[in-house]
């Protein structure tokens, strides 16, 4: 569906009269740009990022959240903002436009692609006739859908709790009546709107400590695999990046992949096996949006502490998206929330995905503007789909884990099967030759390693590495 600029007088392309059959409207309300107001803009609502981006493709965006849980889509229009009203985000004259196209399209709810205050919600939903929804509520209810884990359904509703419990104010007239206190002499006690607070706040509680048991959990199964020890690589990106593909490339897994927005949820590790014969853990992880509502980013804290604990993170991009730039923007602020620096080129590859979708002419332009950005920010081009630049992604990853690893040469006798065992399990094994009856090996060995392998197998620092 094209979305349409409702501007006012924007034409309708429908005669009248004529009963849809949709019962969803979509509202993109974007600010207007104007030149030297970015500091304006920054201020309203956290809208800074946005402003970057082509209204058509946020309206779009917004299209793909509500078809990702089974809405059935009427309309979708711009409608531009110039300021931000305080009791309903738009002016009067939209709302009231907005509300006859609601009542001729019969539409049960209206998913507005903005963070609605409670109090604007309550009036939208009020003037409008209709049930209102918000990015958030949006995001919220297809994370709902989505779980499937337990420990992924405890985040949602603690992330969906969090946001319910600021918006009580909405709820039906119920919610004003009173309940008695003790006996017949007691006080008024408590409204409603107050217990049904209580209530939130004390099962908020209670997933809040389910949750530490289960971060207590990753904690231990971190700790196993560093007694191995295994490094970690995660998968961050943007929603529908291609994370999960590339992670299926990779590992040979089966995780579900397709396109459409967040189409995978719960966290998914694979041994990842790189090009020397040394294995790494691979982590994929919950895809990252625009305004990605700060409920989700505090609840799924327990699973995104698999990227905090990386040795190696892959920013996978769309690069064919039109709003590349914008979404790498988007990704680059949460890492920040999480306390990631998005710069450490130490420890973040970033790999330009789907170029299969670029014609050779596109893609030789890709490969220069890849060639000419600076040598400690590479960009991997790949494609998940084909599999074409996975082998020259792989050797990056290994280059950087074994930035942090030590290269050794040693002699073993080649009878002592148990010690090239070990060494095959524990180490890299990276040249091997036979010569009068004992291996001379090169390894490359994590530092928790060197120990063992210099005092047991007679070890010294590889020639090249001195």
């Amino acid at each position: 569906m094209e979305p349409r600029n409702f501007d006012g007088d924007a034409d309708r392309p429908r005669s009248a009269g004529a009963k849809q059959t949709g019962r969803v409207l979509v509202i993109g309300p974007y600010l207007r740009v104007r030149a030297g107001s970015a500091d304006a803009q920054s201020e309203s609502h956290g809208l800074s990022n946005q402003v970057q981006r082509d209204a058509e493709a946020r309206l779009d965006e917004a299209v793909g959240l509500a078809r990702a849980i089974d809405l059935v889509i009427a309309d979708a229009i711009i409608a531009p903002v110039s300021q931000i009203r305080p009791a309903t985000y738009i002016g009067k004259g939209k709302v009231e436009e907005i509300a006859a196209l609601a009542k001729s399209l019969d539409v049960e709810l209206v998913v507005m692609d903005c963070a609605l205050a409670p109090i604007q919600q309550r009036n939208l939903e009020k003037q409008l006739h209709a049930k209102v929804l918000d990015r958030t509520g949006l995001i919220l209810e297809i994370f709902g859908r989505r779980a499937k884990t337990r420990e992924g359904s405890l985040q949602v509703e603690l992330a969906h709790l969090n946001y319910q419990r600021s918006r009580l104010v909405r709820s039906w007239t119920h919610l004003e009546r009173q309940r008695g206190g003790f006996g017949f002499m007691g006080g008024p006690g408590e409204t409603q709107i107050e217990a049904d607070r209580r209530l939130i706040q004390e099962r908020i509680s209670k997933l809040e400590g389910e949750l530490k048991k289960v971060q207590a959990t990753r904690r231990l199964h971190r700790a196993g695999r560093q007694r191995v020890p295994y490094r970690v690589v995660a998968l961050v990106g943007y929603t529908n990046a291609g994370k999960s593909t590339l992670f299926n490339r990779l590992t040979r897994a089966d995780v579900q992949a397709a396109d459409m927005l967040f189409a995978t949820l719960d966290p998914t590790l694979r041994a990842l096996n790189l090009p020397h014969g040394g294995k790494a853990m691979l982590s994929d992880t919950v895809g990252f949006i625009s305004n990605l509502p700060t409920q989700l980013v505090a609840a799924f804290r327990a699973t995104l502490e698999e990227v905090l604990e990386a040795d190696v993170i892959l920013h996978v991009r769309d690069i064919s998206h039109d709003d590349a730039e914008a979404q790498q923007s988007d990704v680059d602020a949460v890492l920040r929330q999480l306390g990631i620096n998005p710069d450490d080129s130490g420890r973040i590859i970033e790999v330009w995905n789907k170029i299969d979708r670029f014609d050779a002419e596109q893609r030789e332009e890709l490969l220069n503007i890849a060639a000419r950005r600076p040598a400690d920010h590479p960009a991997m081009l790949v494609s998940a789909v084909s599999g074409e630049g996975v082998d020259a992604l792989l050797a990056a990853i290994e280059e950087r884990l074994a930035a942090k690893r030590t290269t050794l040469d040693l002699s073993i006798d080649a009878a002592d099967g148990a010690g090239i065992s070990w060494l095959h399990r524990n180490a890299e094994v990276l040249a091997k030759e036979l010569h009068d009856g004992r291996f001379d090996m090169t390894v490359r060995v994590d530092e928790t390693k060197r120990e063992i392998v210099v005092s047991r197998f007679d070890a010294v620092p590889h020639l090249s590495a001195t």
